[in-house]
């Protein structure tokens, strides 16, 4: 891997990233005029393989590429270690009879890569050039990259429910993190929204510290697991608010109350809580590929069938970035292997023509 960092010593690679990302953009050259001036350094990367993500798609590809010899580098993302870093006990990774916290889970694959000689940046990439030849990447802490092959493990971020009319609660009693913020619900009243496993794992961590939570799903029945279920229905602590959704969130300041509204009879009624997470799904961090790959209509990118391979040739997908069915841990680490794998071969075949 190569590495300049004087600004004066890369103009010339500076300019080519420059016209492949922006297409002479004015806005994108006075930006690098300005770095220029002010002589700040910048990085220019080059590398046969780049991994975006720090979960456990990300990491799982890395370890493997290393294996295979490719000295591939990962830019990990700001959020490091993804969303699993969010749960407070995985019981169903294999290999850890005890469970294991997401956290934790997440630190050990970051330090095995690291141990088989991953170089890892933390770092953002926030453009990307997927026609150009090799793929060219520029981040938010003004690196450029350059690679012949690219695995997309940039996973999925929660969804909320109307952030716009919502945003002024967010770290005041709204959150998406149980395991962050409970601490904070200690003998109060917290609702949970949602009908997955997310929403029962949040709903059943939250009952260690709230005295009631309130569980509220648009439908008659869960889609949990059976075992998930079963545990919330056994918990004293926890009630159901069936068919109903959240119309609005009350509250000067801190949340205080929501207001419910039954999907099959539009009834409405007040529920006083002290705090609301929102585990209803995600939505996959694809909009700077969206120009380039092919994605479904909910943004997770479209693969071939039994692959990690998407639409343009050495570019591969892994984890909850392509899978909307099975957003689980181990099955995201099993496709970060798969597009290692399929990555080893294209660029093996790629050097033999």
């Amino acid at each position: 891997m190569k590495i300049c960092n004087v600004i004066a010593d890369l103009h010339k690679d500076i300019l080519f990233c420059a016209k492949n990302f922006i297409k002479k953009s004015d806005l994108f050259f006075e930006y690098f005029a300005d770095i220029y001036k002010k002589g700040k350094k910048m990085a220019q990367y080059v590398a046969k393989i780049i991994i975006l993500g720090s979960g456990p798609a990300g990491y799982t590809a890395a370890i493997y590429a290393a294996r295979a010899g490719l000295n591939p580098c990962l830019i990990s993302g700001f959020d490091v270690g993804g969303q699993l870093t969010m749960s407070a006990n995985i019981e169903n990774f294999p290999g850890f009879p005890l469970g294991i916290s997401g956290a934790e889970l997440m630190e050990k694959m970051r330090q095995q890569a690291i141990n088989m000689g991953v170089t890892i940046i933390n770092d953002k990439i926030n453009e990307v050039d997927l026609l150009s030849s090799p793929f060219i990447l520029s981040s938010e802490n003004g690196n450029c990259f350059k690679t012949q092959s690219l695995i997309i493990s940039t996973g999925a971020s929660a969804k909320w429910l109307n952030y716009e009319a919502h945003k002024k609660y967010i770290g005041h009693g709204l959150s998406t993190c149980a395991t962050c913020d409970g601490f904070f619900y200690k003998n109060k009243v917290v609702a949970v929204v949602g009908g997955g496993n997310s929403a029962a794992e949040e709903a059943l961590y939250l009952t260690n510290f709230a005295a009631k939570v309130v569980l509220i799903h648009r439908r008659g029945e869960l889609r949990a697991d059976k075992v998930l279920q079963q545990r919330l229905f056994e918990n004293p602590k926890v009630e159901f608010q069936w068919n109903n959704v959240i119309d609005e969130i009350l509250g000067e300041k801190n949340v205080s109350a929501v207001v419910l509204k039954n999907v099959l009879t539009d009834e409405k009624k007040k529920l006083d809580v002290d705090g609301v997470f929102l585990a209803i799904g995600y939505k996959p961090n694809t909009d700077i590929f969206k120009k380039y790959l092919t994605c479904d209509v909910d943004g997770f990118i479209i693969t071939k069938p039994n692959s990690t391979q998407t639409n343009i040739e050495g570019v591969f997908a892994a984890g909850d970035v392509k899978n909307s069915a099975y957003q689980q841990a181990v099955v995201a680490a099993g496709s970060g292997a798969m597009a290692a794998m399929e990555a080893q071969r294209y660029l093996s075949n790629t050097t033999q023509k």
